[in-house]
């Protein structure tokens, strides 16, 4: 590629460069089956990935209220699926790209959910804390975003609150988990239990626990 080509655009941009194509694709979210929106441009257009069905495959139910967090939405399933499950929460899903940011709003009004709200993460309150986490995080993104973008979520655990990631073992799942304890350790001693909580089909799901 020559110095004055334009970048690849990449799902994780802020706002992809090449035209929106939507359409519309049937998904089994929170046991049923719905239609959503996707495009171009965002991660996993053609349906809920491998990595976020292990997610669901590995965690257990979400409480019925609660403040819940989708971390990395995409077009929604995460976020969307919490709140098929627990009407009674309050779910925010955050995501840098604007165009997977309107798809998680368009999806979440299209079924109903009113208690879903998605922002960029420099709009959600700073003093925002979370009984749940979800995400699938953007491990491609490389290391040291990958490693601010935790150190910026996790720690957002309000007291007895649970934090449910799912990592490709490839991807380097086993040396992010010591890494994560590192991090809360750091900041709260004592705090944080971070573990690994079962294994799906070659990916890691990570659990944290706030204890204090």
């Amino acid at each position: 590629m020559s110095q004055n080509a334009p970048a690849a655009s990449h799902y994780f941009d802020d706002d992809p460069a090449a035209p929106e194509r939507r359409r519309t694709v049937t998904v089994r979210l929170a046991g049923r089956e719905v239609a959503v929106q996707t495009a171009n441009g965002i991660f996993s257009p053609d349906g809920v990935d491998k990595g976020t069905a292990a997610l669901f495959a590995a965690a257990p139910a979400p409480p019925a209220s609660g403040r819940f967090l989708d971390v990395g939405a995409g077009w929604g399933p995460i976020a969307l699926t919490l709140a098929l499950h627990s009407p009674e929460a309050e779910v925010t899903a955050v995501e840098v790209n604007d165009r997977s940011l309107q798809l998680t709003r368009d999806n979440a009004a299209d079924l109903g959910l009113t208690n879903v709200t998605a922002l960029r993460p420099e709009d959600v309150p700073a003093d925002a804390e979370f009984d749940l986490i979800w995400s699938n995080p953007p491990i491609r993104i490389g290391k040291a975003a990958l490693h601010e973008l935790l150190e910026r979520w996790l720690p957002r655990l309000a007291p007895g609150g649970q934090a449910w990631l799912v990592v490709q073992k490839n991807l380097g799942a086993d040396s992010l988990l010591p890494w994560i304890q590192g991090m809360l350790d750091a900041r709260a001693p004592g705090a944080f239990t971070a573990g690994r909580a079962d294994s799906v089909k070659g990916f890691r799901i990570l659990k944290v626990v706030r204890t204090d």
